[in-house]
């Protein structure tokens, strides 16, 4: 079947004027240069530009006859944002505010790390999910991200480790963990994942998706059979206190979503990580450690205990002491359950999920519309 040049808006997404070439694979840019009567090397030329050149532009491309230059500048874009805002970390952490056509915002950071270089991207404008401690679900939902725009977010961060570190410099690592619910945009997830793998030579085994639990989600992704790695936003291990730190576990309780997780671990053989952000005294108790481990206890699971990130806009939250983080830990791991007590990073840039927007929307910045 051919594919549409361009193709009808989708619902959710508000569309940019001229079709983009990030998001498409290789073989769908060749198909394109084909219906506008060129060669199909003339796409592979297109893809190799953006995908392992980073173009922003076609006038980029300077082994492309001029005259096609400018007709692919007539029809389509290339598809990358406008970056409104950029923070850095001691730790070396940049966070960057990128804007898409459209004029919405979302964030995007870059993670230095020894041996590996990694990205943390988001997948909608804002979020639905709510949770009690983040500061994106404060925004709502505005909209869905499309592929192109996540892997939009992959080439940006490519940018910076390029301009950090030298042109040999490429991102590793890849975490869907920024604003957003993934699995409740799955199908561009999906697709997004696969193009990080297949033009961006990045492995799957080194992509992490983060999902709050979206029970029949789960369910759909395992049929994916997708190598990279789910993580759980599990932040409690009993029903009632997680439906309080994640308003969603209402509509998908505990039970239903360990077996949903079960399954998915028996299905792709791959282990699940299971995110617990540690909040001083809600959920960080040696009680509620117990209750974790005994919960996890014969399953293909490992637990990231996250201290949390101080927020202006969330207040009544702190982070527990070292000593109890430690407790905590040692308790999990009694109960034969992997534990990894995770570096918080970027604190000084607004690195928390949803900051950097909140902080630029408060300060009445008008260029996020």
């Amino acid at each position: 079947m051919a594919l549409e040049l361009f193709p009808a808006p989708k619902s959710g997404v508000r569309q940019h004027t001229k079709p983009t070439v990030v998001g498409l694979s290789t073989d769908e840019i060749a198909q394109l240069l084909q219906q506008l009567g060129h060669k199909a090397y003339r796409g592979r030329q297109v893809a190799a530009w953006v995908y392992g050149k980073g173009a922003r532009s076609f006038a980029d491309m300077t082994d492309l006859p001029v005259a096609l230059r400018e007709q692919l500048s007539e029809v389509a874009a290339v598809g990358r944002g406008d970056v409104l805002r950029e923070s850095r970390s001691s730790d070396g952490t940049i966070k960057l505010l990128l804007r898409f056509a459209d004029g919405e915002a979302v964030e995007t950071v870059y993670l230095p790390y020894d041996g590996r270089d990694s990205v943390c991207i988001s997948t909608q404008v804002g979020c639905p999910a709510a949770c009690a401690f983040c500061a994106t679900g404060l925004m709502g939902l505005r909209r869905n991200l499309t592929a192109g725009e996540m892997l939009d977010q992959v080439l940006l961060a490519q940018d910076v480790a390029r301009r950090e570190q030298g042109p040999n410099a490429r991102i590793t690592n890849v975490v869907f963990m920024g604003m957003g619910e993934p699995l409740l945009n799955l199908a561009p997830v999906v697709r997004a994942a696969r193009l990080i793998n297949s033009e961006l030579g990045i492995s799957m085994r080194n992509v992490t998706l983060s999902t709050v639990g979206i029970t029949p989600a789960i369910r759909r992704l395992a049929q994916e059979r997708l190598q990279l790695t789910l993580a759980v936003s599990l932040h409690a291990p009993e029903q009632r206190l997680r439906e309080q730190i994640v308003p969603m576990a209402r509509r998908y309780p505990l039970d239903e979503l360990m077996a949903a997780c079960h399954d998915y671990a028996e299905a792709t053989s791959r282990r699940l990580t299971f995110e617990y952000v540690m909040l001083a005294g809600v959920n960080d108790s040696v009680q509620r450690a117990r209750q974790l481990g005994e919960l996890l206890r014969g399953e293909l699971a490992h637990v990231n205990l996250i201290p949390f990130n101080p927020c202006p806009d969330i207040p009544h939250f702190s982070a527990p002491s070292l000593d109890q983080l430690e407790r905590f830990r040692q308790e999990v791991e009694r109960h034969g359950v992997r534990t990894t007590l995770r570096v918080t990073r970027g604190r000084e840039i607004e690195a928390a999920c949803g900051q950097l927007r909140r902080s630029v929307e408060q300060a009445g910045r008008t260029v996020l519309h």
